[in-house]
Parts: structure tokens; sequence; C-alpha cells
């Protein structure tokens, strides 16, 4: 029976990746809050705030899913080579400096 091959796991998501979802995600929301007090009136403050709670409520699934799969996309698993991870390793405990 063969051994298991090792993997390593990497994730290279960076702050600038998800930046502009964000921007975007903060626009809608200002529009919606914009939208709220334009209807906003003594006569119709419950469409003020049905405006916002449905904008946000339908926006959100979009946001998760944006982050979700920009997430998946940064994520790298590679199969790696026990001997020679062991043998990096063992370089790189002699190259440090020894403590007293």
């Amino acid at each position: 029976m063969e051994k298991p091959q090792d993997y390593r796991l990497v994730c290279t998501l960076s702050f600038g990746d998800i930046y502009g979802q964000i921007i975007i995600w903060l626009i809608v929301i200002f529009l919606s809050l914009a939208s709220a007090l334009a209807l906003w009136s003594s006569a119709r403050e419950i469409y003020a705030l049905l405006t916002v709670g449905l904008i946000l409520v339908l926006s959100l699934p979009f946001l998760l899913f944006a982050f979700v799969t920009t997430l998946l996309n940064h994520i790298e698993l590679t199969a790696i080579d026990s001997a020679e991870e062991k043998a990096k390793l063992e370089a790189r405990r002699a190259s440090r400096p020894k403590t007293a």
C-alpha cells in the first residue's frame, strides 16, 4: 500500500483582492440610505425603512458569494515531497543563529 501524498495549503488572499467588492457594497448601502431619505416623510416612513431593509437583504447574499468565491480562488493546494521538505526544514534550522 502506498503512503498518501503530503500537501501544502496556502492562502494568497490580500486586502487588495476584496477592496473593490467592499467599495461597491458601500456604494449600495449609501444609495439605499439616500433612497430612504428621499422617501422619508410623515406619511411614508414605513416605505423608507422597507426600502433600506429590502436592499440590504437582497445585497448580502451577493456580497457573501463574491467574498467566498474570491477566497476559494486564492487557495493553493500543492503536493510536496516529504523528503525534500525535511531537507529544507533541516537547512533552515541549521542556518538559524544559536541563542544563548
